[in-house]
């Protein structure tokens, strides 16, 4: 078993989870097997019951785990599919210790964070390192150092490296390397602060990623390698990139990956490095022939991360058809006090992603009815898709339609609680979680997408189409092309004599990877680039004049 820890000093948001991500694509370039782990400090034990304004996006994974948004840049870089066993949260850790003590399992000792909690992380990144069948597994430690929360992790890090031995693990450290006053100097100091509270703890980092604006100069990665104790070699470069996806070859630039090769012993190894594919994805995405624009309505448009999946899923589409997908971020309330023309003005595209409770409704409503009548390009997900189906009931087929989420006294509950989902009282993992199988007809813009009759993809949601509306709302133009559980459960949307009127169900931002774009994505972005120059599928159906450059 080999472990790359990673970990994060001075500030967070400083590219930890893509650090690990890039070095998980180019061990594997090299042939290598490759897992990954996120420890995340928080007390809750899963990121399912968190809010999108304080901690991003909650990433589903195929066995229904609720988890950090980090776990969606691992799978997308490494094409991999993890488990809820890959997120280990400190709410998890203490669960278990505190019930294993409920039993008696410790025998009557003092339960203790040293050794009781420490092993009991040890126990976990040991058991998902394993199970995985890797060649490594990366294991990034949320926060910072410093931090009270993340101590338990990186004392359990720190002894698991010495149980394992030096040859199986290595420390990777990601600090701020900043420009201070108007000569541009960049300085060390933080970075100097940040390796000496980590080896304070008993941590000897073995590379030295620094965070910086402009590539490090050599002064300043020999003056780092003084102070930090790291060979010049092991200090890396890391400045801002184009794209997330260029990081990889920056690093492999750097020797990052012979260095962690190497040391670890890893192997045997193909002859080689095998980025071909991925360098060719990385130039579409940095040199796009065209751009369009989608406009994203949603109820948590402050945070960018709320909705990552979906931009990565833009970026994936985007290249495989040659433009920049430009994602313009309006809060769905805002179409209740202005026209949707006028807020959708330069939009070639309208995405309304998914999203919880009342707030904002009306205006997703307003702009999915707007994208109807006037034939834009329209994907909605989760939400969206019920949103979409109550447009359509209330505006097409003519009901008082409502979803019992936002009135349970609707005359008409279009959208409804699911028959499993009644008497749940807890809100933690009780939803309807991960991959489920989806059939698609055959006469429909989602099998050409899909190019198959039955798919899967991953959910996240409590109330669904209620099936007593299906023949009014079919009648009405929303055909119900994709289904699941023996047809009961309407999972994709289209409209009939709309260009791209489509929604689903299920979140297919979640399995979007580099080079195979989540087919409803794609579809939107073909749609919206015909929509924009007039030309590829749909070409001649509401062609916007005078768009064409």
């Amino acid at each position: 078993m080999k472990l790359i820890f990673v970990t994060g000093g001075v500030i967070s948001g400083l590219g930890k989870g893509i650090t690990a991500s890039s070095i998980g694509r180019l061990l594997e370039s090299r042939g290598l097997r490759v897992s990954a782990i996120k420890i995340d400090p928080y007390l809750n034990v899963d990121a399912g019951t968190m809010n999108p304004f304080e901690h991003g996006e909650v990433y589903v994974l195929d066995d229904g785990g609720e988890v950090d948004l980090d776990l969606g840049n691992y799978e997308r870089f490494m094409d991999i599919v993890l488990t809820k066993d890959h997120n280990i949260t400190t709410g998890k850790i203490y669960r278990s210790v505190i019930e294993k003590e409920r039993r008696g399992d410790y025998l009557g000792k003092t339960v203790q964070i040293v050794p009781h909690i420490t092993d009991e992380i040890k126990a976990r990144i040991t058991a998902a390192a394993r199970d995985s069948g890797a060649d490594a597994a990366i294991v990034e430690v949320g926060g910072t150092v410093g931090d009270i929360e993340s101590m338990p992790f990186l004392e359990a890090a720190r002894q698991l490296a010495r149980d394992i031995g030096r040859e199986d693990s290595l420390f990777i450290h990601t600090t701020l390397v900043p420009v201070m006053g108007p000569v541009g100097e960049q300085k060390t100091k933080p970075t100097q602060h940040s390796v000496k509270e980590l080896m304070s703890l008993g941590i000897r980092p073995d590379i030295v990623v620094g965070r910086c604006q402009e590539p490090m100069s050599e002064d300043i990665r020999r003056k780092i390698s003084m102070f930090c104790d790291v060979p010049p070699e092991a200090v890396v470069s890391a400045p801002n990139a184009a794209s997330i996806y260029e990081v990889p070859r920056i690093l492999d630039a750097q020797g990052v990956t012979d260095r962690i090769i190497g040391q670890m012993k890893l192997g045997p190894l193909t002859s080689g490095s095998d980025m071909t594919c991925w360098n060719a994805f990385v130039d579409r995405v940095i040199n796009p022939e065209r751009e369009i624009r989608v406009a994203l309505v949603g109820k948590y448009t402050a945070l960018a991360d709320s909705y990552i999946s979906h931009l990565e899923a833009f970026v994936h589409a985007g290249a495989e058809r040659g433009c920049r997908v430009r994602v313009a971020f309006i809060d769905s309330d805002e179409f209740m006090v202005h026209p949707a023309g006028e807020l959708l003005e330069g939009a070639d595209g309208v995405l309304i992603p998914g999203g919880f409770g009342t707030r904002g409704v009306g205006g997703m409503i307003e702009a999915a009815r707007y994208s109807r009548e006037n034939g834009i390009p329209f994907l909605g997900v989760c939400l969206g898709f019920q949103i979409a189906t109550l447009e359509i009931a209330r505006h097409l087929a003519g009901l008082d339609a409502d979803s019992t989420e936002f009135d349970p006294g609707c005359a008409d509950p279009v959208v409804f609680l699911m028959d499993e989902q009644k008497g749940i009282g807890g809100k933690g993992a009780s939803m309807r979680l991960g991959a489920i199988p989806v059939s698609i007809a055959r006469d429909s813009a989602a099998y050409r997408l899909y190019g198959r009759e039955e798919v899967e993809e991953r959910h996240r949601h409590r109330y669904e189409v209620n099936p007593d509306y299906i023949g009014r709302l079919e009648g009405s133009g929303w055909r119900f092309v994709g289904r699941s559980d023996s047809d009961r459960r309407m999972e994709i949307g289209e409209l009939r004599g709309h260009p791209y009127f489509v929604a689903s169900q299920f979140h297919p931002e979640f399995r979007s990877r580099p080079g195979r774009p989540s087919p409803l994505h794609l579809g939107l972005v073909e749609a919206a680039m015909a929509y924009r120059y007039g030309e590829g599928p749909g070409t001649g159906a509401f062609p916007r004049d005078g768009r064409a450059q």
